[in-house]
């Protein structure tokens, strides 16, 4: 049976309000979810990522359950759309768990655009964006996001080849590489403050720091 719409987004936002009845540190994740990111470029800025969240074939199934209303075998946007602006409004506490800094300062996030689910091959993919409430310089230093949820209840897999990326058009003396947050020592500071103004004490485990660099011209 498919879980109601309210459960539906809290396991978005790390689902133990719904699912357990309480909020404890979760030792190990129920959802899995493959990330995609692309940082956003418009004239020597960055402006945000653009999000594409691929859930595990056993929630995918659950969550799609019903929702082909007019019985055609398949799941199109409009048909998906509810869920879809449901899922990114429920998230917006848990600031998308999007968390950018710069120099050692946390990035604040505008609202996200571009929102819809896809279901394709069994698997629902979650598709949003959120822009930076100010846009950061490409040559700007120390400049870095995370993307997890603090609570560990859905793992969001970042790790598969090509799954942090620049958008096409930024020049080709940026890039990005992912490492173990614990060992970014330039964002260590403002990573942490990040998840922790959101979630306390919640934050722990390991988390990966993705970093964008760009090489003097």
């Amino acid at each position: 049976m498919r879980l109601p719409a309210r459960c539906a987004t809290a396991a978005m936002a790390a689902a133990t309000l719904c699912w357990l009845g309480a909020w404890p540190v979760q030792a190990h994740p129920h959802v899995w979810i493959t990330a995609e990111s692309t940082v956003l470029y418009e004239n020597g800025t960055f402006v945000g990522l653009k999000h594409r969240w691929s859930f595990d074939e056993f929630y995918s199934a659950m969550e799609v359950e019903g929702l082909d209303k007019n019985n055609d075998g398949k799941l199109d946007r409009e048909e998906l759309a509810e869920l879809a602006n449901f899922y990114v409004s429920g998230l917006k506490e848990y600031s998308y768990f999007t968390f950018p800094a710069l120099g050692g300062q946390k990035l604040q996030l505008g609202e996200p655009t571009d929102i819809w689910l896809e279901h394709k091959d069994n698997i629902l993919s979650l598709n949003f964006t959120v822009p930076f409430a100010k846009p950061v310089l490409m040559d700007a230093k120390s400049f870095a996001f995370s993307v997890y949820d603090p609570s560990f209840y859905i793992a969001l897999d970042i790790s598969k080849p090509n799954s942090m990326r620049l958008a096409e058009g930024t020049p080709k003396s940026c890039k990005v590489s992912i490492g173990d947050h614990a060992k970014d020592k330039a964002n260590d500071a403002a990573l942490n403050e990040a998840f922790s103004a959101q979630f306390g004490a919640m934050a722990g485990g390991s988390v990966k720091a993705v970093s964008v660099t760009c090489a003097a011209s």
